[in-house]
C-alpha cells in the first residue's frame, strides 16, 4: 500500500478489486492524518451513495456488515455505490474534541462528510446524490451525520440505535459502548453537561432531518423471528440462542426506547418517518432484514 505524506489532500491511495463489482479502497484523511479501508460495491456508470456505517467494533473484530450479512450479493444488482469504511471503533464516527489513549484521533465526521465524497467522487462517479445507514452504535452516527449536514444526505437508516445523547439514560448507554474499548467518552464531546452532548442529540435536533427520508427500527427485547434454535443465525445452539435472550435482549429493550423517543418527537414536528418496531433482539439478523426492508425508502430518495 502507498503511503501519503503528511499534509496531502484527501485522496485514493489504492485500489485493490475483489471481483465483479466489489473493491476494496485505500483513502488517505488529512483529519486523521492516516489511510482508512473502504469497501465499495460499484456499480457500471454514475449511481448516488449510500454510505453504510459499522457497528462498535467499526468492522475491525466482531466483522463489517459484508461478512455479517449478505449486503453485497443484495446490492450486486442495484444502481447504487455501497460505501463502507472499516474502522473507527467506538468511535461514534464523529470528530472528538480531544485525541483518546486507546483510539487515538478521531475526526470521522470530517471524514465522511468532507473527504471521503471528495476522494472518491470521479473514480466511482458519485452524482452527490447520498443516503447514510448504520446499527446499533452508528445508527446514532447516521442521524447526527444528517444533523451535523443538512442537505447532505437524502435518506437517512438507524437501526437498533439509541437517538439520544444528552439525556441521562441516553447518554449512559453512549458512554458505556465507549468503555466497553478502553476509550473515554470526555474526549469525545467533554464532560458531563457539555452542550456538545446536546448538539448531536437527534431527538432534540429534530428539526433538522426535516426533508430527509427516515428509516427507524428497534425490537422491544422479546424473542422474535431469529431468536429461535431453528435460526441459522443460531444454528441449534442453545448456549447461543439464550446469551442473545438475556444480553440481546436487554439492550434491544433499552434502543426500543430511545428509537420510540425520536419517532414521537419527529411526529410531533410534522415529520414523515417510517418506524418499524417488533418483536426482537439486538443481533445482526435484524438488521440484515432491516437493510432490504429500507432500501425501497432509499431508493426512492436517491432517485433510483
Amino acid at each position: 500500500m502507498a503511503a501519503a505524506p503528511a499534509g496531502a489532500a484527501a485522496a485514493i491511495v489504492d485500489v485493490r478489486p475483489l471481483g465483479g463489482r466489489q473493491f476494496e479502497v485505500d483513502v488517505y484523511s488529512p483529519a486523521m492524518d492516516r489511510t482508512i479501508p473502504v469497501w465499495i460495491s460499484h456499480p457500471d456508470g454514475p449511481a448516488p451513495a449510500l454510505y453504510l456505517l459499522n457497528a462498535v467494533d467499526g468492522g475491525e473484530s466482531g466483522g463489517p456488515w459484508t461478512n455479517r450479512t449478505d449486503a453485497a450479493q443484495f446490492f450486486a444488482d442495484k444502481q447504487v455505490n455501497v460505501i463502507q469504511p472499516i474502522g473507527g471503533r467506538a468511535s461514534f464516527y464523529t470528530d472528538w474534541a480531544a485525541d483518546d489513549p486507546v483510539l487515538g484521533r478521531n475526526k470521522w465526521s470530517t471524514f465522511l462528510i468532507d473527504e471521503l465524497p471528495v476522494a472518491l467522487s470521479d473514480r466511482f462517479a458519485l452524482t452527490g446524490r447520498n443516503a447514510i445507514a448504520g446499527t446499533s452504535m452508528s445508527a446514532t452516527s447516521a442521524l447526527d451525520l444528517a444533523i451535523e449536514a443538512p442537505g447532505r444526505y437524502q435518506a437517512v437508516g438507524a437501526f437498533s440505535g439509541c437517538s439520544g445523547t444528552s439525556d441521562p439514560m441516553s447518554a449512559a448507554v453512549v458512554r458505556s459502548e465507549l468503555q466497553l474499548f478502553g476509550a473515554n467518552a470526555d474526549n469525545m464531546w467533554g464532560g458531563p453537561g457539555n452542550p456538545a452532548w446536546a448538539a448531536h442529540d437527534a431527538v432534540l435536533n429534530a428539526d433538522r432531518l426535516r426533508g430527509v427520508a427516515l428509516y427507524l427500527s428497534a425490537g422491544n427485547g422479546l424473542p422474535g423471528v431469529h431468536d429461535t434454535l431453528a435460526d441459522p443465525s443460531i444454528g441449534g445452539d442453545i448456549g447461543r440462542l439464550t446469551d442473545r435472550l438475556a444480553v440481546g435482549g436487554s439492550m434491544e429493550s433499552v434502543v426500543h426506547g430511545c428509537a420510540a423517543a425520536l419517532a414521537g418527537r419527529l411526529a410531533s414536528l410534522g415529520i414523515p418517518a417510517t418506524a418499524v418496531f417488533r418483536n426482537g433482539t439486538h443481533a445482526w439478523p435484524y438488521w440484515q432484514d432491516d437493510l432490504h426492508d429500507s432500501w425501497p425508502v432509499f431508493a426512492a430518495a436517491l432517485g433510483v
